[in-house]
Parts: C-alpha cells; structure tokens; sequence
C-alpha cells in the first residue's frame, strides 16, 4: 500500500470549504482538472454508495466510510466503473479495491487546512501526483472567492426564456420555491439603474417577505447583473445553445441559513422557471 497526502491553506472557513467541495456544480469544477465533465452520483450519506463518473460512465465505485460535515470525508473504494457499472474480472478494477482516499479540514481563525490523503497501491496513484495539487489550487481559489452558482439548461430560445425571466406577470407564477408559497406582486424595471421588487408570501399568511435590487448590468439575452437590498450580487448568465438556453445564476450567500438551504432554494425556483417556461 502507498499513500499520497496534500495540503493547502485556504483563507476561509471550513463551511465554504466542505461547501466548495461536494456541492455538485463546485465538485465538477475542480474535479474537471482529473477529466473534463467529471461528476458524482450519490446522495451524500454515511454508509450510501458514491460512483466517481467521468461522462462516458467511466470512473470508480466506491461507499461514503466517515462523514462529519465541515471536518472529515472518506471514501473506500470498491472497483473500476466502465459503462456506468462495475468493471468485473479486470486488473484495474482489483487494483482499486480497498483504496481510501480522505478529505480532512481543520480551522483555525477562519482559515482552514485542507488535508487530502490517498491510499491504494502503486499504479492507481501514478497518475495523481502532479495533477491533484492542481485540483486543490481550483478548491482554494473557489472558496476564498466563495460565491454559489446554481445552473439549469431550458428547452426553449433565449428570446422566450429573456421574456418569461423579466415580465412580472410570468414571475408572479415562477417566482416560488415550494407549492405554499407564492409571489402575488411583482414589479421589474429591466435597465441599468433599474429596480425590481418581487413580495414573497407564504399562501397561508404566516410569512412574508420583499426581495428587491438594482440592476448594474442589462446585457439583452446574455446577462443581467443585480445587488440584493442588502448588498449580495447576483449575476444571472444566459448562454445559447441551438434551441436551448442555459442558465448559470450565481450569488453572493447570507449568513443566517446553511449554504446547502441556501442552494436548494434557489435551485428550487430556477428548475420551477425551467418547467413553467417550457411547457406555456
């Protein structure tokens, strides 16, 4: 057995950093440094199986063995995946079984030490020493310039997916996270310098609330740019492909909900825009 250990200093606390790390769009960025359009398939529990995936269905197969969030991760490996399923029968795919690979943060003042450790024997590891500290820099660089970005592709023209984001009787219908909520007034002013106001209620009356900005940056069918009342920035990025347009929204978090609640919200909202777009 041989084990590989890296290490860098991120200034930023360990949330950011766990955050930075499993948070499925963050995960592809830096794991894209091993194989472009790498991602994970799992549902982030101790105990659950994790399947390390490039997008041929290639990668590894592996069981979640220690979980504290914002401390510790561990990963068992169990084999090689080709064609989304285990390899059987196959030196490579033996040669990972029973690797671990560990993910250890510790903070301190707010800045955290990210300590990676891998363990397998010689061929598996050959390739992973030059280019992890790679990925670790990717890490880093995205946790102390920390931001959550949410992505969702519509299938629909950015002409229709412009009009349905910005016209206020659309919003009023989109604008929800969840069926108990909804958005019964909307005011949207779309220029540079203009403001917009959407007033977010829970259908029973328990709870409400006005979410409202101004607009830096009004790029017709490609970008807007907002700041929140309280001074986050949004930036909303439409990208064209054929007939279809891609959403990439990313914002500057608050400080009282955790950045998965955070995430899932507006995840929440986005795919609620994606399918009322596409089906009126």
């Amino acid at each position: 057995m041989k084990t590989l250990t890296f290490s860098t200093t991120i200034e930023a606390n360990a949330a950011k950093v766990w955050f930075t790390l499993w948070n499925d769009y963050n995960y592809r960025q830096w794991t894209s440094v091993f194989h472009p359009g790498s991602y994970a398939v799992s549902d982030w529990q101790l105990g659950s199986r994790i399947q390390f995936l490039s997008p041929q269905g290639e990668g590894i197969d592996s069981i979640i063995t220690a979980l504290v969030p914002n401390e510790k991760m561990l990963f068992t490996h169990q084999g090689s995946l080709k064609n989304f399923a285990p390899l059987e029968n196959d030196p490579a795919a033996a040669a990972w079984k029973g690797a671990t690979e560990s993910y250890t943060l510790v903070e301190s003042n707010g800045i955290t030490t990210l300590t990676v450790e891998l363990g397998a024997s010689d061929d598996p590891l050959d390739d992973f020493s030059e280019v992890f500290p790679k990925a670790l820099a990717v890490v880093k660089k995205r946790a102390e310039q920390f931001a959550i970005t949410i992505e969702t592709t519509v299938k629909a023209p950015v002409e229709k997916v412009w009009d349905y984001w910005a016209d206020p009787e659309h919003i009023k219908v989109w604008n929800t996270a969840s069926p108990d909520w909804h958005t019964p007034i909307a005011e949207n002013d779309l220029r540079v310098g203009g403001k917009f106001l959407s007033r977010m209620e829970a259908k029973d009356g328990s709870f409400g609330f006005d979410f409202g900005g101004d607009y830096s940056v009004v790029d017709t069918h490609q970008k807007i740019a907002y700041e929140m009342s309280d001074g986050r920035k949004v930036t909303v990025v439409f990208t064209t492909m054929d007939d279809t347009t891609k959403i990439t929204e990313t914002f500057d978090p608050e400080n009282e909900n955790s950045y998965d609640l955070q995430y899932g919200g507006w995840m929440a909202i986005l795919q609620n825009f994606k399918q009322y777009t596409e089906i009126h």
